[in-house]
């Protein structure tokens, strides 16, 4: 009878270990959120000239990337 309850009880343990850990570090790590607030009377002309910027500057690390990129290819003989 010692020896059933020892196993039933050892049993429960485990499984209750299991479902514990089940619940720890398993969300998602924190992530950063960047907000730009805007002025909320802007103009339309100042809304074109801060897209037009945002959008060099995206052409410009695209060049960038693919300037890297090729300077890989070509260090490993690539075509």
């Amino acid at each position: 009878m010692i020896g059933a309850t020892l196993a039933i009880l050892v049993t429960i343990v485990i499984l209750i270990l299991f479902f514990v850990d089940s619940k720890i570090n398993t969300g998602p790590p924190p992530t950063m959120v960047v907000v730009e607030l805007y002025d909320s009377n802007r103009t339309d002309a100042e809304i074109v000239a801060d897209q037009k910027r945002d959008q060099a500057e995206l052409e410009r690390r695209k060049a960038e990337s693919r300037r890297q990129f090729q300077e890989i290819q070509n260090q490993l003989g690539m075509e």
